[in-house]
């Protein structure tokens, strides 16, 4: 009688070369950019280059600028990470993903996760400033008992409370565009584009609204915006990426400032004066900083 052999000798062997030989761990792999631009060229229509193979990428949870001279490119960028524009070469990535690979049925579903404001955004006439938050939460699908709750963080974080029962055509030029940038940000969208949120705005009112997109991206949400007041941003401190006729001339990180400063230590620093510690007291400072991140950050699971 033959001896029988013993059962799973051979996996056996497998599982002990297979234990023997420890896995290498794998390097971590660098979070994607939001916004990435590959090589990007735009010719319109007209024949005009609106971009000349533009290079450069954002961060996750970062704040910068585009700067240039009407006709640098600024609002071309713009228009092809809202999908406007498809470039005539190049690659635009955000989040990782190709933007002309988009089907034109889910433009609207990537667009929702975008905030944006242009320096010509109109507000609708007969409705109070809540009611444009109110709406644009709306179209977000927030249900009621969020829309209302949202509604008042936002005119909080704004500096609007007071003005909720406002119409439009009752709101000073600052108070206005204050309010479209409330209404792009309800939707507490991951990417928030600002196209020339300040011009025709006066120095202090200009201040106020960089100081509001500040505030925003403190909350979590990378924010882009392109402006012609290169000496305004210079003060900054901040990634500024200047355009000229197309091209990407510069792309500087002067002194990045300190990730903890207040929203009034950095209207301050853009003045060039010292903040009043009367008015901004480091525990206020840090109490706002903690509830404005747990309240308005975007949900965690959310895709985007």
């Amino acid at each position: 009688m033959s001896k029988r052999k013993p059962r799973f000798r051979r996996g056996r062997t497998l599982q002990r070369a297979v234990t023997l030989k420890r896995p290498v761990p794998a390097a971590p792999r660098p979070a994607a950019p939001v916004i990435d631009f590959r090589g990007v060229s735009m010719v319109h229509r007209s024949g005009a280059l609106g971009l000349d193979r533009a290079t450069f990428a954002i961060g996750r949870g970062e704040l910068a600028f585009l700067a240039g001279r009407a006709g640098a490119g600024k609002s071309t960028v713009m228009r092809l990470l809202t999908r406007e524009f498809t470039p005539s070469g190049g690659t635009v990535l955000v989040a990782g993903r190709d933007l002309s690979l988009i089907a034109r049925d889910a433009l609207s579903a990537y667009r929702r996760n975008l905030g944006l404001v242009r320096h010509d955004s109109t507000l609708m006439s007969d409705r109070s400033v809540q009611d444009q938050i109110v709406d644009a939460l709306r179209l977000t699908g927030a249900s009621r008992s969020e829309r209302a709750g949202w509604a008042g963080e936002i005119l909080q974080l704004t500096g609007l409370p007071r003005r909720a029962d406002s119409l439009p055509d009752e709101l000073t030029p600052g108070e206005y565009r204050r309010v479209c940038i409330a209404r792009a940000f309800a939707g507490r969208p991951p990417l928030l584009l600002a196209d020339e949120p300040t011009r025709e705005l006066d120095h202090e009112t200009s201040i106020g609204i960089l100081r509001l997109l500040y505030r925003i991206n403190r909350t979590g949400t990378t924010v882009l915006v392109a402006t012609r007041d290169r000496e305004l941003v210079g003060k900054l401190r901040r990634r500024v990426i200047e355009l000229d006729r197309g091209d990407v001339v510069n792309d500087l990180a002067p002194g990045i400032a300190a990730d903890d400063e207040s929203t009034r230590e950095f209207a301050a620093r853009v003045r060039g004066a010292k903040a009043d510690p009367e008015l901004d007291p480091a525990a206020a400072r840090a109490a706002s900083a903690v509830r404005l991140a747990r309240a308005l950050h975007r949900d965690p699971n959310r895709p985007g």
